[in-house]
């Protein structure tokens, strides 16, 4: 569970009150330039990958939630990543009907990408989850946020599913697929 890369000067705290302010900050744009294609066959996903000829960037529209129903919720969490004083990284979870922690937006900074700030949040969404004696984590992903996909595969998620309908009123966004991370009853 524990990231092998701790990024130095970087401490992850439990979301507070004094906190809201800092909330959308690590909304920044990040790129586009391929896409994971799964594919379902004998009962197993696999993936492959199709870089694009263009590189693109997005940016997801800032979050508008009741910031503090996370706040000492033992059904919800979002926890951040400070450098020094400056916000650089959020995860956010909630405890999912299927008995998941659901993760509902992991970012980090455009500045701190590849420092291993995103594995540290998504280590503490991992201890989080096995305090509330949860099964895994999960969570989605557009397929053509490449970068995204790989990091998760990296970090020992699984691709779990596919679904073209789901954002299918957004014409920017093709497949959400369905990442996993399932705990081991052992672990």
């Amino acid at each position: 569970m524990e990231s092998e890369k701790k990024p130095p000067g970087v401490e992850i705290v439990r979301f507070e009150n004094e906190h809201i302010s800092y909330i959308n900050d690590m909304n920044e744009v990040f790129p586009i330039f391929g896409r994971l294609v799964p594919s379902f066959q004998g009962g197993v996903w696999t993936h492959e990958e199709e870089l694009f000829g263009r590189k693109s960037f997005l940016r997801f529209p800032d979050d508008r939630l009741d910031w503090e129903s996370y706040i000492g919720s033992d059904r919800k969490a979002v926890f951040l990543a400070f450098h020094g004083e400056r916000c650089i990284g959020q995860i956010r979870l909630v405890q999912d009907w299927t008995g998941y922690a659901y993760i509902e937006n992991i970012a980090v900074r455009g500045s701190h990408r590849g420092s291993g700030t995103a594995a540290r949040l998504l280590d503490e969404a991992e201890r989080w989850a096995r305090e509330q004696e949860l099964h895994g984590l999960s969570l989605e992903a557009q397929d053509d946020n490449l970068a995204a996909c790989r990091f998760y595969l990296k970090q020992g998620m699984i691709l779990g599913g596919a679904d073209t309908l789901k954002q299918a009123f957004n014409p920017e966004i093709g497949t959400t697929l369905y990442f996993y991370k399932i705990f081991e009853a052992s672990e």
